[in-house]
């Protein structure tokens, strides 16, 4: 099961992967497009937070996410396991929560930079001795301490600090990017420049310069900003190879905060529920757990706040609701209710109080072999999940692709209809109506050719927006019908001119190009004296009664005898058929523009077409360089790697 001594060809498969499902889209609302952004999301997160980073570098440190519900007692936990003030604890929640990662100082590098967590901002806090009761300044003044700082920012003495004068060690944020390490390496500028700084030359980046008194009051330097930061912390107390997060509430109110706790908890390598004695039994890490079961993740339960009084029985149901969902193995950590537990005073529990657990996640981080199999585990599982999350995805994008070709189906559809009713009418002669059947007459009576052409014009510009109207009713009566049409407009790409208005234009760059013809092939018969009154027939005249035999169908049959007698039956037959042609041309023209019009939502919502092949194909690329990884992975030392690991799983600890 070495999962993470793999070949950079299964990392490819997998980046290959990733890039399909980032570029899966489900903008129709279907029923299942919510669940399948939500799981595309999800799926996102874990490949880039967690998978790709840790088959990367399979040396990182253990990185164990604190989750639960408001109040659980999750900040409380990670200050009582570290032994200092690092998070900020108590019954009152901030509005916007800044998740605090904890780690050895000689791991720092290894979270400074975008390996893991890449969308968000770094700030971090050199080691303190004096527990940081302060807050984190919040702009003005250059750190001028042994710490480089990064970028746009300045660091002040305290909260709203100005300009100030400052000393000590100062904390930068950096956005997610990292630098070569190097001692204390860092550019300089005075006075809040934009320079570029790191603390040990690592993770430098461009950021907002933090103040030294930096506690765990503080609300991340990106909080004003809008940007999404993580707040680092060092501490030698922490075992090398062990890193905590506290994440924010997955229960919170402020819906971007669940979404990073369940980002975050998509990270880690083990994952550490934490809930209480009054909602073990609650919707929400019960979801968690069940997830947890789905990916055959590293987990850990630990139900804290748990009255002495009924400790035994209130342990006693919660394992047994455990067993029944098949979760019976998962190792499960109980504290008890304490003074401290309220986030009051210094927000420590005593050591004897957190002492199984904190155990329990040193041995996994210290123990190459547990830590390991503790990694490994949550990386193949969440691989081995890709086996029916893909699918699903796959199955939510074909049923938009179908949707998608449904409802253009239905403007194709109507527009094909409105294309036969023009041609009919047009053979039918339905132009040579009206005013221009008016013009038409008193032609032969020395009436005015342009007067006939406006007419003809006027006459097959109405046609065209009377069957393109039809059109749109008839299709937006299909859409009202169809659930996925729900939030698409049909004519949102119409355009304020209206449909009349871009058909005439059509229908005079036809008269114009008619004109031309018609001047071509009299100059022609001019030269060959072809007709009878060749010699003195004007275009307009012909033009005028070329639109007429091709418009007034059979009102109009003078109309090509004229013609005839105009030009010679030989160039009026070809100057007939080249009209014809062109009419063909500029109403399918004009037919097709309003069609494209119409279509262009549907266009804009980028459902690809080939979607649903490209996620089962890197898939099915994936399982092939797993299967190959599988088969020249058969070593002692990852068995029994899952051995222990399993071993260390039945344990069960009260404290």
């Amino acid at each position: 099961m070495a999962t993470l001594d793999v070949r950079p060809r299964l990392i490819d498969a997998l980046s290959v992967l990733r890039d399909r499902v980032d570029t899966a889209r489900f903008p129709l609302p279907l029923r299942g497009a919510a669940r399948a952004r939500r799981n595309r999301a999800e799926l996102l997160a874990q490949l880039d937070d967690y998978v790709i980073p840790r088959l990367r570098s399979p040396q990182a440190p253990l990185l164990a996410v604190i989750g639960g519900s408001t109040g659980a007692g999750k900040s409380t936990l990670v200050n009582s396991l570290v032994g200092r003030r690092v998070s900020e604890a108590g019954v009152l929640r901030p509005t916007t929560r800044t998740p605090v990662l904890v780690c050895h100082p000689d791991d720092l590098h290894w979270f400074a930079g975008p390996r893991v967590l890449p969308q968000l901002a770094r700030v971090w806090v050199p080691e303190q001795d004096d527990g940081g009761e302060g807050e984190y300044a919040a702009g003005g003044g250059l750190d001028r301490g042994d710490y480089g700082v990064g970028g746009h920012g300045m660091a002040g003495p305290a909260a709203g600090g100005g300009h100030g004068e400052v000393g000590g060690q100062g904390a930068h944020m950096a956005h997610g990017t990292s630098a070569d390490r190097g001692p204390h390496g860092g550019q300089r500028e005075p006075d809040g420049g934009h320079g570029l700084g790191a603390y040990d030359g690592v993770g430098a980046g461009s950021g907002v310069g933090l103040g030294r008194d930096a506690g765990p009051g503080a609300v991340g330097a990106g909080a004003e900003t809008g940007m999404l930061t993580v707040r680092i912390e060092t501490d030698p107390a922490l075992p090398s190879g062990l890193a905590l997060l506290d994440a924010p509430d997955i229960d919170s109110l402020v819906a971007r905060n669940r979404e990073l706790a369940a980002e975050l908890i998509c990270a880690a390598d083990v994952w550490v529920l934490v809930t209480t004695a009054a909602r073990y039994a609650d919707a929400v890490p019960w979801h968690l757990l069940r997830t947890a079961k789905e990916y055959d993740v590293t987990l850990v339960t630990v139900l804290d706040r748990v009255p002495h009084q009924i400790a035994t029985d209130i342990s006693g149901r919660y394992a047994e609701l455990l067993q029944r969902a098949g979760l019976g193995h998962v190792p499960r950590f109980t504290i008890p209710e304490l003074p401290e537990s309220a986030g009051g005073g210094s927000g420590l529990l005593p050591a004897t109080a957190v002492a199984a657990l904190r155990g329990w996640l040193e041995r996994h981080a210290q123990d190459p072999v547990a830590r390991a199999a503790a990694a490994e585990r949550t990386a193949a599982g969440v691989i081995a999940s890709l086996r029916s999350r893909l699918p699903a995805l796959a199955g939510a994008a074909a049923a938009q692709h179908a949707a998608a070709l449904r409802l253009a189906g239905r403007v194709e559809e109507a527009y094909e209809r409105a294309a036969v009713r023009v041609r009919q009418e047009v053979a039918a002669g339905e132009v040579l109506s009206g005013d221009a059947r008016a013009h038409w007459r008193d032609h032969g009576l020395d009436g005015r050719s342009d007067e006939l052409l406006d007419a003809l014009t006027d006459g097959l510009t109405s046609l065209l927006t009377c069957a393109v109207d039809e059109a749109d009713e008839r299709a937006a009566e299909a859409w009202r019908r169809d659930p996925a049409a729900a939030e698409v407009s049909l004519t949102a790409a119409v355009g304020a001119s209206g449909a009349g208005g871009r058909l005439g234009v059509i229908v005079r760059r036809w008269r114009r190009c008619l004109e031309e013809l018609a001047e071509e092939e009299t100059r022609e018969a001019r030269a060959g004296q072809a007709g009878e009154r060749a010699g003195s027939v004007e275009p307009e005249e012909s033009a005028a009664l070329l639109a007429t035999a091709l418009l007034g169908g059979r009102r109009a049959r003078t109309a090509g005898e004229n013609l005839a007698e105009l030009l010679g039956a030989q160039t009026a037959l070809r100057l007939c058929e080249r009209g014809g042609r062109l009419l063909a041309t500029y109403l399918e023209r004009a037919l097709d523009g309003e069609r494209e019009r119409r279509l262009a939502p549907l266009d804009q919502l980028t459902v690809p077409l080939d979607q649903q092949a490209e996620l089962i194909a890197a898939l099915s690329v994936l399982q092939k360089e797993k299967q190959k990884e599988t088969g020249q992975e058969a070593r002692p030392e990852p068995r029994q790697a899952e051995e222990r690991a399993r071993a260390m799983e039945k344990e069960e600890v009260s404290g």
